[in-house]
Parts: structure tokens; sequence; C-alpha cells
């Protein structure tokens, strides 16, 4: 038995269904064509912790070309596993960059970019590989580049964050004005000056849903400042 036969075993069409609603799977929807085996993330995560250490890369490739949205996931959580507890980290990255196709809905995104993306710069101050996903033009990667950040932020560092979102402010996928936002409301849980820094030089052009975000945790005044285009 693997992870990917375990996960098979488990499939729950009831829940499928569910799943397929709530990530959008819809054809002209963000996930379209993607395919639900209806596993809650606590069971896949506790698989990805069973078989991480026996789970070879050519095995962790197979399972994030998988059709079923659980199979990529656990690939991914036992990536993050691997990052953290062995010495192949650069080869853990280069195999999360060349998928990027494949993490392609925003819960593989964010359970996993800041814990390998965001830690690898945080590990060699290198962050050619947050900008070229940045530069990517696929929104996934996009999306990425910014929720990588959430670890970084959360060191204390804040440049390439905000020039990430000043990039973005004009993306047309709400998913990233929704990444924008979130990350910008974490980083003025570190430092509010970071956060207000931002808005009072681009509030006014911000998008709605990514400026709704970034205020979420202010007072009721600065709200209503901030959403007084």
């Amino acid at each position: 038995m693997n992870a990917k036969e375990e996960l098979l075993e488990l499939k729950n069409e009831q829940q499928a269904k569910h799943l397929m609603r709530f990530f959008k799977t819809d054809k002209g929807q963000y996930g379209e064509w993607d395919k639900f085996l209806g596993i809650r993330v606590p069971k896949t995560r506790e698989i990805a912790k069973k078989y991480y250490k026996s789970t070879s890369f050519d095995e962790l490739q197979d399972m994030l070309n998988n059709e079923y949205h659980e199979i990529r996931l656990c690939a991914l959580l036992m990536m993050v596993l691997l990052y953290e507890k062995t010495d192949n980290r650069y080869e853990i990255v280069q195999l999360y960059v060349r998928n990027a196709k494949n993490i392609n809905n925003w819960d593989l995104v964010d359970l996993t970019a800041p814990k390998i993306i965001g830690q690898h710069f945080l590990d060699t101050k290198d962050d050619s590989v947050i900008r070229n996903l940045a530069d990517s033009g696929h929104l996934w990667s996009e999306r990425i580049a910014v929720v990588s950040q959430w670890s970084i932020l959360r060191a204390g560092e804040f440049s390439l964050l905000t020039e990430l979102c000043e990039k973005f402010l004009s993306h047309k996928h709400d998913l990233m004005h929704k990444a924008v936002g979130w990350m910008l409301r974490e980083a003025g849980k570190q430092d509010e000056k970071v956060l207000f820094s931002f808005l009072d030089k681009h509030y006014k052009k911000m998008p709605r849903t990514a400026l709704r975000y970034s205020i979420e945790k202010l007072t009721p005044e600065q709200k209503k400042f901030y959403m007084a285009k």
C-alpha cells in the first residue's frame, strides 16, 4: 500500500460532489474539470505524514500529475514535510516549481507555498524563484509568489511583499485580489505601518476585494475611511 492507493480506497462520491461545487469546477470556473475523491484535509494530512519518508520523487511526480485533487494535495503536503526534515531542499523547490501547473487551486497553493517557496527565500535570501513565478503570467504561479510571502512577512521582511502587491493591483482575477488583500492584512498584524503605508498610497485604485481583505482587522472608523474612495 502507498499513499495514492490508500487515498483511492477512501473515495466518497457524496463528499466529492460537495467539494467540486466548493472549489468551482464547472466549465468556465477557476477549478474547471478538477476531480475530487471526497477526502477531508485532516485525513489527507494523516496519510501524507504516514508515507512521506517512503515516497520517492518519481512517485511524488506521479501523484502531482494525478487527476484527483486530494492526491496532488497529498504529494504537496509530503513535500512540505520533506522540506522541513531533509537536506534535499532545493530539489523539492525545483519539483514544486516544475509542477506549478498542477498546483491549480487556491488550497493547494495556500497550504504549501509559504512552507516551501517562502521558506526557501528565508533559507537562501534568493528571490529569483519568487520573481520568476510572479513574472510567469500563469494564475497559480502568480498566487504562489504572493502567498509565499506569508512566512516571509512573519519573519519581519516586507519589501518583496509590497512590490508584488503593487505588481498585481491591476490583475484581472479575483483570486489574486484576495491573495493580495490577505497578505497585506497579515503584514499589518506584524507591522501596521507597512499596511497603512501601502493603503495610503494605493487605496483609491485597489480592487474592492483586495481592499476589503486588507482592512478586515482595522477599526470601523479606519475601514470607513479607506472604503470611501
